[in-house]
Formats: structure tokens, sequence, C-alpha cells
């Protein structure tokens, strides 16, 4: 089969056709959750690139973009050896953060996954946020597109959480920005699932990055269940790194 990539005409539409592989997929064959968030992350930051954006663009202009928050819904999960088209658009900004869409869809252009994703602009010399009108590269866009999910939003923590897990941060964790990468978070947090939710298929999930963590750092990560939600919490010695919720 043939994968295309292309922008829908007259529109920032940016879309990529592909499959669901085998490395993909969790131990019940369903696209796990980090990939979920590699392949929206991905598709973003190659939509910039092929709109004159690209990291290295970014970098001489002493801009980086990270990603802040991400709220999905699961409608139908994409499952092995699926074949599947991405949608993603920037939309329009709000007060510091960028806004962004997306849709995957299957052969038939039925929907599986509908999302929303928040970004800050970055000074990449001074680590420190940047308001939205530093950002001229490109003229930002005054549309939304209505979507079947959650607003990536604050996640309320409760009162009382345990101590499910512990990771230390590992070289293979991190991405060309040196710190952890945002899709490991994810896996974090799927590592975490506690073993009676584990067979359950989840409906929504949002996760929000608050400091990332650093080579060798070690992140602590409590849970709290509900009968249909567990919240998740990653915290470094330091502070805050993640807050997740995943709801069946």
């Amino acid at each position: 089969m043939e994968y295309k990539s292309f922008f829908e005409e007259d529109k920032n539409i940016f879309h990529v056709q592909s499959n669901i592989y085998f490395s993909q997929c969790n131990a019940n064959k369903d696209l796990s959750l980090h990939e979920l968030l590699k392949i929206t992350s991905d598709i973003a930051v190659e939509d910039y690139r092929q709109r004159g954006m690209s990291r290295k663009i970014l970098k001489d202009n002493g801009f980086g973009i990270l990603v802040s928050r991400c709220s999905y819904r699961i409608h139908k999960w994409p499952k092995e050896n699926q074949f599947i088209e991405v949608e993603t658009w920037e939309e329009k900004p709000q007060a510091l953060q960028f806004m962004r869409g997306y849709k995957i869809l299957d052969e038939n252009k039925n929907i599986l996954v509908s999302g929303k994703s928040s970004w800050l602009l970055v000074d990449i010399n001074e680590r420190r946020i940047l308001p939205l009108k530093k950002f001229t590269l490109r003229t930002p866009p005054e549309f939304c597109i209505d979507l079947d999910c959650d607003k990536p939003d604050k996640i309320l923590q409760p009162e009382k959480s345990e101590l499910w897990d512990t990771r230390i941060i590992k070289f293979s964790d991190l991405d060309a920005n040196g710190h952890t990468n945002n899709a490991r978070y994810a896996a974090f947090v799927e590592d975490a699932i506690p073993e009676e939710f584990r067979g359950r298929k989840p409906k929504d999930f949002k996760i929000n990055f608050a400091k990332e963590a650093m080579l060798n750092d070690k992140v602590e990560i409590f849970g709290f269940k509900e009968e249909n939600k567990i919240t998740f919490l990653g915290k470094t010695p330091e502070s805050v790194s993640f807050e997740a919720v995943i709801s069946y």
C-alpha cells in the first residue's frame, strides 16, 4: 500500500497516512498510549517543517516550541496492522499557548481518535516562556474546529495518592532537546497502571507536562484509582514533572 502525506487544498490541515505496526502496540494489540503521543507529536513537528518552520529554523531564531498539555478521546482503538490517516492543524492561539487539533481516521474515514494539545513558545537561550507575539515566522490562524474530546486543561489531583512506581531517567528516555521526550511520560503512566485496569480500554487520556525530567533524575509516580478513572502524578525531588488521567 502507498502511504501519502499532503496538505488539504486551501486549508492548513496536514494529512499523513500510515500503518499501525506491531512494535507500536501493547499486549492487547492496541496502539499504546506512548505511541499515540509519538504519532501526534511527530505530525505536529512535520506540519511545521513542511511549512518552512523546521526545528533548525526555529533554533536559528532562538525559539523552541514545547508541548504543554494533551487530551485525547479514543472512539475506537487503532489496532495492529490497521491503516490510519492522521490529520493535524494549528488553531487560534490562547493566551501563552499555541493550540493544535488532531484526528486519526481509519481507511473508511471513520474517526478513531480525536485530540487537542497546547504548546509553549520558549527562548532556548534563556530557558523562559515567551509571549506568542514574539513568534513572527507565520501568520497565526484564526479558526478552531470543534472535536469530541476534553480540553487540554488543568488536571485536578486527589487529596491522597499512593506511590506506585519509581523511574530513573536513562539516556534512551532523552530526545534532542536534552530532556525526557514527552512520549516517555505516557510509557511511565502505562507501566504504573494497576493490574486490574490493564485489560480495560481507556476512553480518554490527558497528560500535562510541568517540568522536564533530566538524565539520572528519579521520578516517583503516584496514583489514585476510582471505579472508572485513574489519576497520576509524577514528581522529581525538586518539583512536579507531569500529571495524567485515564478515564474508562
